[in-house]
């Protein structure tokens, strides 16, 4: 892998994409046909799929919130996806104009889009490059040119390390970017779970992703947790995205309740 990321001739059209199934189970219109069938697929197995989707994207809008009310003014949205508004600029820029926002994702489809729908309002950029290279992404000039490291940053892991794979050392990774925050930043991350569905049909689901241009590696809440090591996580801790400081109290549904995401917001010590 280039420290460019991928080139617009590796787009692969002929097998699904994770960003593109994401953007199908939130009701979007950017993906292909290979996409939605593997994305159907996964739904009849779990039939909270998309509900798990839209919750984890209104978790990544309170969080964004969140971390902006206590002062943070730049963010690094890692596995950014197919843009759906609102996005994570928009949703801070309520708040505070002046935040700038650095969009990283290995997908050459969702570089596309970047232009059109998240960098065209200034303060913003997009970096086509890859979770599993922090060194490389982290030196990028368009990082360089938007993050000031000496003053705190909101990271935002979301949705994305369940695509790493055990061998590439998701830990190691998140180690290797956090280490760049100063003290006062925050980590912003979700995480699909193997804790809340049986064993059967998320072999299943994973077999579906095995055919994709990425894998799914489910894991347990202790595995999670373990990713905001040197951070200190905030109330209510690592809970499904339901409950993560809803604007209301949560209904009493079954479903919300067994969502398999778990997701947390940490304060760099």
């Amino acid at each position: 892998m280039s420290e460019q990321g991928f080139s617009a001739e590796q787009i692969d059209t002929s097998r699904p994409h994770p960003a593109r199934m994401y953007d199908y189970y939130l009701g979007g219109q950017d993906n292909y046909e290979v996409d939605r069938a593997a994305a159907d697929r996964v739904m009849r197995l779990l039939p909270d799929m998309q509900l798990a989707a839209r919750e984890n994207r209104s978790f990544l809008h309170r969080a964004t919130r969140y971390v902006v009310e206590r002062g943070v003014r730049q963010i690094i949205d890692i596995g950014t996806g197919i843009p759906t508004s609102p996005n994570t600029h928009e949703v801070a820029r309520e708040l505070a104009p002046d935040v700038r926002v650095a969009y990283v994702d290995n997908d050459p489809i969702v570089s596309t889009y970047a232009g059109a729908k998240l960098t065209n309002d200034g303060n913003a950029g997009f970096v086509l490059a890859d979770l599993r290279d922090p060194k490389a992404l982290l030196a990028r000039p368009e990082i360089a040119g938007l993050i000031d490291f000496g003053q705190p940053v909101a990271l935002l892991l979301v949705a994305i390390l369940h695509f790493v794979e055990d061998g590439e050392d998701p830990a190691g990774l998140v180690s290797a970017l956090t280490q760049a925050l100063p003290e006062g930043s925050y980590l912003v991350l979700s995480h699909a779970t193997s804790d809340f569905h049986s064993a059967e049909r998320l072999r299943q689901v994973e077999g579906v992703y095995q055919n994709a241009t990425a894998t799914l590696t489910l894991r347990p809440k202790d595995r999670v947790l373990s990713y905001f090591e040197g951070f200190d996580l905030v109330e209510p801790g690592l809970v499904q995205p339901p409950f993560w400081r809803p604007p209301r109290p949560v209904p009493e549904d079954p479903m919300l309740r067994g969502l398999g995401f778990y997701c947390g917001v940490g304060l760099k010590r």
